[in-house]
């Protein structure tokens, strides 16, 4: 966990002392900034001394070496938000053995909050454990949604999103759409959130906020109800009380 939240650290300081000098597209309305790609370089460099025979999959430079075990990073994550002053951003750090995460970090540097799990540990915020909510009527619940899609193929999965939030929107307490998956996992683990519902899964986004929703007693699913992995198509993260109903409105929206 130190090389974790060293890691975390050496990307905190960077964002808090630059302000984005350009940004530029790497796809439809997908956007970097010089200081994801600081970020990344610096914490891998740091991680390439310090475990060099783990690989490391990053969000802006791809994967570098092949092992069974891999550090997976997002150097902003919400690079939107960040571009545009909201500071709602974090650096999102895993360690996977496999498909599964095993530690993770994620750091929200614009609100000084630290969220830290290693598997079978439990799960922190500033060092303190936390854990999911007790909600169990969807009335009551509060749930984030992802990003809408972009791209290809973009219209028939907005269609799925359009039908969720039409679904929950007449069911949930509120609906909210914070721009960040790590943050919005972290919520749930800290019952700040009930569930979170991505219907994509980018592992940079989404591997450090599964294992620290897990570690506090959460569940992260796929589409289909199995374990959330790698290899997941979406990310649904849940305190257990409203599980059923979250999967019951998420088949609704895909009919």
């Amino acid at each position: 966990m130190l090389i974790a939240t060293q890691a975390v650290s050496l990307a905190r300081r960077i964002i808090q002392e630059r302000t984005p000098a350009n940004v530029s597209a790497k796809g439809d309305r997908d956007m970097v900034t010089d200081v994801d790609l600081a970020v990344e370089e610096a914490v891998r460099e740091f991680l390439a001394a310090e475990t060099p025979e783990i690989g490391l999959l990053g969000e802006e430079h791809g994967q570098t070496g092949s092992t069974a075990q891999n550090w997976v990073l997002d150097p902003i994550d919400g690079t939107a938000n960040f571009a545009r002053g909201i500071p709602l951003c974090a650096v999102s750090l895993a360690l996977v053995d496999g498909t599964k995460p095993v530690l993770a970090a994620i750091d929200a540097p614009f609100l000084d909050t630290r969220y830290t799990a290693s598997s079978g540990a439990g799960a922190y915020v500033n060092g303190e454990p936390i854990e999911c909510s007790s909600v169990e009527n969807l009335s009551d619940a509060m749930i984030s949604i992802g990003d809408f899609a972009t791209g290809e193929h973009a219209a028939e999965k907005n269609r799925i999103r359009l039908n969720l939030l039409a679904e929950l929107g007449a069911n949930a307490q509120r609906i909210r759409m914070i721009g960040t998956a790590a943050i919005d996992m972290a919520w749930v683990a800290q019952g700040k959130l009930d569930a979170t519902i991505n219907l994509s899964n980018h592992p940079w986004d989404t591997m450090a906020g599964a294992l620290v929703v897990r570690e506090a007693g959460g569940m992260v699913v796929d589409h289909d109800g199995s374990d959330h992995s790698m290899e997941s198509g979406y990310t649904i993260a849940t305190t257990p009380g409203i599980y059923t109903a979250i999967m019951t409105r998420l088949a609704d929206a895909q009919r």
